[in-house]
């Protein structure tokens, strides 16, 4: 490489460095002619007492972060103009997310509305922020104790106490009837013992007694013959 052109290779890295140099300088001077807010708010607790558990406070879905004091205060610096939101990140307790919105006009009192979970009616408070728990979370579920009525939903359960049932009551149901209607009773028990009686027994109620075949002219001839 020569002198003439490492000089100008030099020379071209020198400009672009003072180009970006320049670009980072406007940026700076925008930033700061921008006017900004310190948002400022406590955490309390449902009793009024400050809320001393260090809980992170976000803005912008983690865009600017700040924790809460042992007195419960907290302090999210250098907040531009426009729509914010601000949540608390609890594991324990359930707090109400706030839409912020700070004008150019009136950057000491910018417009706050808080509301339970995204989609919920928004209720309008005062500034700075006084924000209390709504709920607990619970990641535990009670184990539950022992119910009869958990086994009434077995269906076994329900089986066997209607097989006991009809063991108990059968016996007094069968001292109210007739001889004939017990001891037709009886026959169909001793049936359901052989399954082919039983069918036979079925079959007979549903086609009726069988009538005698009267013998033919023929058949009796033959009959008399011999």
């Amino acid at each position: 490489m020569t002198t003439a052109s490492f000089s100008r290779l030099s020379a071209s890295l020198c400009l672009v460095l003072a180009l970006i140099a320049q670009i980072a300088t406007g940026q700076q001077q925008v930033q700061s002619s921008q006017p900004t807010i310190d948002i400022q708010g406590r955490l309390e607790n449902m009793d009024k007492t400050p809320f001393n558990i260090t809980t992170k406070i976000s803005l912008n879905d983690h865009e600017r972060t700040a924790y809460s004091r042992s007195d419960g205060t907290f302090v999210i610096y250098n907040v531009g103009p426009g729509i914010h939101q601000l949540d608390i990140h609890s594991t324990e307790y359930h707090f109400a997310q706030v839409k912020l919105q700070i004008l150019e006009d009136s950057m000491d009192a910018p417009k706050c509305l808080q509301y339970a979970y995204p989609g919920a009616m928004k209720q309008a408070i005062k500034y700075p922020l006084v924000l209390q728990p709504l709920a607990t979370y619970s990641y535990f579920e009670a184990r539950k104790g022992f119910s009869i009525f958990v086994l009434l939903k077995n269906p076994m359960v329900l089986m066997m106490l209607f097989s006991v049932g009809l063991m108990v009551l059968m016996p007094k149901l069968m001292e109210g009837l007739e001889p004939e209607e017990k001891a037709r009773m009886k026959a169909q028990m001793e049936a359901q013992k052989d399954p082919t009686k039983m069918f036979s027994q079925m079959w007979g109620d549903l086609t009726g007694p069988m009538e005698p075949q009267q013998p033919t002219k023929g058949s009796a001839k033959r009959v008399t013959q011999k």
